[in-house]
């Protein structure tokens, strides 16, 4: 067993049946005749309820069920949605308000549900919801990234939720006292909008005396914990599937209330219930991203070595608590705080801010996006400021292959790397030798050319126990049940290949079942770049399992020892025996003897450490000083992930996550006004980018197998969004620098850049005129 790879790289099964427009998605396989929920939402940020009535609403013809949070509470509904909560610095437990399904007593964010209406259609849910009498108490928005202003809750009544820390502040302290040179800077993370193409949507409906509900969700295993502990439903009574999913991003991970809700009215009318969201609900709605501000401060050496690193950060946690904002925007902060370097003087605070905007923790690479940024924004920054060229500041600081395994700053323990291999090969790539060449052209046609770096290290994290079923139903068939959950990434073809590598089981014999909480086993499904890494290893397990129990009877048919018996990924074999059946071939075998009950087998994996891919993302851009507008010309992505299962589906996810961080840095930008209102509810205000704006990216993998699982695989789900947005800021900054502009937050759209260089010329004109 163990082999990888082996396989064509070019297939992906799924593919046929969804260009042909055969894909299973939540909204196209609601049963016949199912209602239409529609949410009566908060028009305002932040605001006392004082009048709520949805008598007009419910008296409408067509519409079947009306429910505000007092409904909920005399039906018996006193559970609200999980949240986590983290010991603050000073050993006190932040705060923990209460998460409702339905807003009580006040609205805290614009499109915070308020009521469910469900109606025989659509429009009929829309109109009655336009009859429900809301009437308020406004209260300011707060909306900036700070304590203070009114408060969102009683339970922060500064509206911080938690102040975190660690690393040792009294050894970072000392560092910085020694150093020779010191560099801080304010960095900004803007705030984005997942967007994905599939909004999110659901269907439950009662079945045999049992809810099913379907969502395009991450996993479904916390759904079904959520509406066995939230609505009393017993768990066997429960049955939750996740179909074709169109983009999950970490947003479709998270808990909201729409498909409780759903379930409930099913529940309630005992008939089957729908729900989808529409875009602007969707922007609304969804967990948003990043929105940190960050200050932060590097200490050097006099050979340049970085002996300390600081961060404050206060990060936007929206109106509530969510069940993994906290823990990402700490601990998975933390973990890649200090990269790829060997600075160990290092530490890290942070406060959780309330707002009056939705959830605020949920996008590809979550946490060790924000660490990477600020990290590799601020390498640039001290080089610039240090006079020291930008790589060689990196290879100067970066661990050493000899130095692994390496335990960084926050204790975290790295894998083996080699970082400086990997950054050489990104080099010679990029054609960074011919850079100053193509520079050169550049100015000479009146434009501004940049190269910018960023040498990322992410942490790829998941469930650390996880259980795969591998099923021989007969005909020469088998199936592999996992509790991943695909929503774009190729799953299917991933697991099957894997399983046909480990078993020799044609890989066109193997069907993969996913999202289904009746068959899958231990794990909550897909997230951290971790699928591979954990439901791998767990089938790798259930390989091995398969084997114990058909070894005997393949003896037997051998007439040899059990003992003398072994597989080597493709057939049994003995000394002294000629038969050299198949896995499918012995499994027949077990059939044969009256025993298919042992043909279901179970294996659970467990992962003690988790493996950190890393690489480096090289952009280079052109930008028009007179317009602003900028032009990214190459891109160049060098990554270690390990051993790789199927080369193509890895450069199709780095690519998805570089046109993320891409236009993260560019364009993207999620608008407030004062009052919480949101101004970028639509794609007319809020820019995506198109294939226009990207030039090939030029992608290869550099690896040293991890040890951190047997497979020696890395992950690579987040790595292209974790390392893109550093790369392309540092590039406009190396552009910008020769007009003198020194600071630079994201998204560096043309207006910004325009104005910063119309500063700056002015400024200098100023300067002349004085003189």
């Amino acid at each position: 067993m163990q082999k990888l790879g082996a396989h064509n790289p070019w297939s992906r099964r799924e593919d046929v049946r969804l260009l042909r427009g055969e894909g299973t998605f939540v909204d196209n396989i609601a049963p016949a005749g199912a209602l239409f929920a529609h949410f009566f939402r908060s028009p305002i940020a932040h605001a006392k309820i004082t009048k709520l009535n949805v008598f007009n609403a419910r008296q409408m013809e067509g519409v079947q069920l009306v429910l505000s949070a007092d409904d909920l509470r005399a039906s018996g509904i006193a559970e609200g949605l999980p949240f986590e909560v983290v010991e603050s610095s000073d050993g006190s437990i932040g705060a923990a308000p209460r998460r409702p399904l339905l807003a009580e007593e006040k609205v805290r964010f614009v499109g915070e549900p308020i009521a469910i209406v469900v109606a025989a259609t659509p429009q009929l849910a829309l109109d009655a919801c336009e009859l429900i009498e809301f009437d308020y108490d406004e209260l300011p928005a707060h909306m900036r990234v700070s304590e203070g202003g009114v408060p969102l809750h009683i339970e922060a009544p500064n509206n911080c939720a938690f102040t975190w820390s660690t690393g040792d502040e009294a050894a970072c302290k000392s560092a910085f006292s020694k150093a020779a040179h010191r560099v801080s800077r304010t960095i900004h993370n803007n705030r984005i909008i997942v967007n994905s193409i599939e909004a999110r949507g659901c269907f439950a409906e009662p079945v045999d005396g049992r809810i099913h509900l379907a969502l395009n969700s991450q996993g479904v295993q916390s759904t079904k914990d959520e509406i066995n502990r939230i609505l009393g439903v017993a768990s066997e009574d429960i049955r939750v599937t996740t179909p074709d999913v169109g983009g999950g991003f970490g947003m479709k991970a998270m808990s909201y209330p729409e498909p409780i809700l759903v379930t409930h009215a099913a529940r309630v009318l005992d008939q089957p219930v729908r729900w989808m969201s529409d875009r602007t609900e969707a922007m609304l709605t969804d967990a948003a991203a990043r929105d940190l501000d960050n200050e932060a401060e590097m200490a050097f050496d006099s050979d340049y070595r970085l002996i300390g690193y600081r961060v404050e950060t206060r990060c936007n946690l929206g109106a509530y608590n969510s069940d993994l904002g906290q823990l990402i925007q700490t601990d998975y902060f933390a973990m890649v705080l200090s990269g790829a370097y060997q600075v160990q003087n290092c530490f890290l605070n942070v406060k959780g801010i309330f707002t009056n905007t939705a959830q605020t923790d949920a996008y590809r690479g979550a946490g060790r996006a924000e660490a990477s940024y600020v990290l590799e924004r601020m390498m640039d920054y001290a080089a610039r400021e240090l006079g020291v060229d930008p790589w060689d500041l990196r290879r100067r600081n970066f661990i050493q292959p000899e130095q692994f395994p390496f335990i960084n700053a926050t204790g975290e323990q790295y894998d083996p790397a080699n970082y400086d291999r990997v950054l050489d090969r990104a080099e010679h790539v990029a054609d960074r030798s011919g850079f100053a060449e193509r520079r050169a052209g550049s100015e000479a046609r009146g434009r501004l050319r940049g190269i910018g770096l960023s040498y990322y290290v992410m942490n790829a994290i998941g469930n650390s126990k996880v259980s795969a079923r591998l099923e021989f139903p007969g005909d020469g068939a088998a199936i592999l049940t996992v509790p991943s959950q695909s929503s774009g990434q190729g799953h299917e073809s991933v697991f099957a290949a894997f399983l046909s590598e480990q078993s020799g089981i044609p890989e066109e014999n193997i069907a993969v079942i996913q999202g289904d909480s009746d068959k899958t086993g231990i794990g909550v499904g897909t997230g951290g770049s971790s699928s591979l890494t954990t439901t791998g290893n767990a089938t790798l397990v259930t390989v091995s399992n398969a084997v114990e129990i058909i070894r005997p009877f393949v003896a037997e048919h051998m007439q040899v020892v059990p003992d003398l018996v072994e597989f080597d990924g493709e057939t049994f074999r003995a000394p002294g025996s000629n038969l050299a059946p198949s896995m499918l071939e012995a499994a027949d075998m077990v059939r044969a003897a009256g025993r298919a009950d042992l043909l279901d087998i179970e294996g659970v994996g467990k992962i003690d450490t988790w493996a950190f891919p890393n690489g480096a993302h090289i952009a280079e851009v052109e930008l028009d000083p007179e317009t602003g507008v900028v032009t990214l010309e190459k891109y160049t992505v060098v990554s270690d992930f390990g051993n790789l299962i199927n080369p193509m589906l890895v450069e199709g996810q780095v690519h998805g996550g570089c046109a993320q961080g891409i236009g993260q840095a560019l364009l993207e930008r999620t608008v407030f006004d004062d009052n919480g209102q949101l101004l970028s509810a639509s794609f007319m205000d809020y820019v995506l980018p198109r294939a226009l704006d990207f030039p090939h990216i030029d992608y290869v993998n550099e690896p040293v197998p991890s040890t951190a699982n047997e497979m020696g695989v890395k992950g690579c789900g987040e790595a292209g969004t974790v390392g893109s947005i550093s790369a392309v800021a540092n590039a406009v900054a190396d552009a910008l620098c020769t007009r003198g502009v020194a600071n630079l937050d994201i998204p560096i759209t043309p207006e910004r850049i325009w104005r910063l260089v119309q500063q700056v010329s002015t400024n200098q004109e100023r300067r002349m005129d004085a003189y």
